[in-house]
């Protein structure tokens, strides 16, 4: 019987769709005015990963149904990508902090400034997509994004991050491959298809 009535409310949460950007527009945020009081930390339990419609190299984490509270996405330059993470916290205007991620065997820190989104600031910074600090987000652990005046926020273990992050990371130029070290008294390199006529050197004495 008991299973029975719990039916309904596990239909109900599958009919949920993921958090969505759209949510806050939806919805709205109410402004806050500054000084900011600190953000408690949110309920993360049931908060996924998913992909965004619109940008498939954007991910949004939130509970189904609710306001995201992260987002991570790549972009950049050609040749330069870069990873943005927001956190999707309102932040006094023009401040600045610093991100925290801990987990997966990693401690990260990275800048992170409010950010102008419409009518709103929000917590917003990028980095090289090969930076090594994108590291904490690879592995099958939960992580701890903590900013300053927004709380602290679990990160539920997901595949999606990590493989956003190998993605993005692979739209950069190979690196060069260095050449062995050359020889004193060595000539430039020749060009391709020539012979070197150039003098050998003598033979060591015995």
């Amino acid at each position: 019987m008991r299973a029975l009535c719990l039916l309904p409310l596990a239909i109900l949460a599958a009919c949920n769709p993921p958090a969505a950007d759209r949510y806050v527009a939806r919805i709205g945020v109410k402004e806050r005015a500054a000084p900011l009081p600190p953000v408690a930390s949110p309920d993360t339990e049931g908060a996924i990963w998913a992909p965004t419609a619109a940008n498939p190299l954007r991910l949004i984490y939130g509970k189904p149904g609710e306001k995201p509270l992260f987002a991570l996405a790549c972009g950049g330059k050609v040749g330069a990508p870069e990873l943005t993470y927001t956190r999707l916290a309102i932040a006094d205007a023009n401040a600045k902090a610093i991100l925290a991620l801990i987990g997966n065997g990693h401690v990260a820190r990275l800048k992170i400034d409010a950010t102008r989104s419409g009518r709103y600031w929000l917590w917003q910074g990028s980095a090289p997509a090969g930076s090594e600090d994108f590291e904490v987000l690879t592995g099958a652990r939960q992580v701890e994004a903590t900013v300053p005046g927004a709380g602290s926020l679990i990160l539920n273990p997901s595949q999606l991050p990590g493989d956003l992050i190998t993605r993005c990371r692979a739209l950069a130029p190979p690196a060069a491959r260095g050449s062995a070290p050359a020889e004193a008294g060595a000539g430039p390199p020749l060009p391709p298809g020539t012979t070197d006529t150039r003098e050998l050197p003598p033979p060591p004495a015995r």
